[in-house]
């Protein structure tokens, strides 16, 4: 069973369908309301292009140059408008950062969550790790000196298994997201990690509390630098705060909403990047 499947048949409740969104503009505010969020948020980033071995890929970048940078990979959903916005505000916390997101589905975008399912299910999981380092050296070559890798879901796996699998990685954060033994042995890491969880997480053996505390065993055994914390009431993606992802969270089943929480999560990234960055 690959990557893809195991997250998946850990993240099985998310597997029940949203209700299906319509797709004609003139048709559906919703999708306006989409198409706007978009592309605000993209005409603050400057779109490049990576070169990897036989491959070349986008990737969006903002903030100041020669800032630290940060690596921020997407949810399951694709480079979406919540990404971008993770990445603007990260961009801006202290003295400011270089952000840069990959765009790992090569130019793809999930608005339900079957959509979500086939593509993620559909990702070269080593692929995506040489994404993230030929990111991390594009960051490193234009002027920032030290690069760490933030995540979320799909994205929050993605980070940890850099700090393993990619020397380059200075720092790690990740959101609500473990990788699989077949992926990365987080005890194995390089980097300093520190993860966040929610306490009513259901993504079972992937991102809820009994996946935190495996997680915090095997950093704290192996001697790496960490912090794991979980918060309480909390549930799958309680970063995502724009009214456009609670509605979408909503649809999902997840009705949980805590600025308490998020401050005090983005406080200790703020803590975490700027120690080691």
């Amino acid at each position: 069973m690959g990557t893809a499947q195991l997250l998946l048949r850990r993240a099985s409740f998310l597997l029940t369908p949203s209700p299906p969104l319509r797709r004609n503009p003139v048709l559906s505010p919703l999708f306006q309301v989409r198409a706007a969020m978009a592309a605000d948020a993209t005409s603050q980033f400057q779109k490049i292009q990576i070169q990897r071995e036989d491959t070349t890929f986008d990737a969006y970048v903002v903030g100041k140059e020669n800032a630290p940078g940060v690596v921020v990979l997407q949810e399951w959903w694709g480079v979406d408008y919540e990404v971008k916005n993770h990445a603007i505000h990260i961009s801006q916390i202290g003295d400011g950062y270089r952000a840069l997101i990959p765009d790992l589905y090569r130019g793809k975008v999930a608005l339900e969550v079957a959509e979500a399912q086939h593509l993620m299910d559909g990702l070269d999981w080593q692929g995506a790790i040489k994404d993230i380092q030929s990111s991390v050296k594009w960051l490193k070559e234009n002027g920032s000196s030290k690069v760490g890798v933030t995540g979320y879901c799909m994205g929050g796996a993605l980070a940890i298994a850099s700090g393993v699998l990619v020397p380059e990685v200075d720092a790690v954060v990740a959101f609500y997201g473990t990788p699989s033994s077949e992926l990365a042995d987080p005890s194995k890491a390089q980097a300093p990690i520190q993860a966040h969880f929610g306490e009513l997480d259901s993504f079972v053996g992937f991102a809820d509390v009994t996946a935190a505390k495996s997680l915090e065993e095997k950093l704290k055994s192996a001697g790496v630098s960490h912090e794991v914390h979980i918060y309480p009431g909390c549930s799958h993606a309680f970063m995502n705060a724009s009214p456009e992802a609670l509605e979408r969270r909503k649809g999902m089943g997840l009705n949980d909403e805590n600025q308490g929480a998020i401050d005090l999560a983005w406080s200790r990234f703020s803590t975490w990047m700027g120690r080691f960055l």
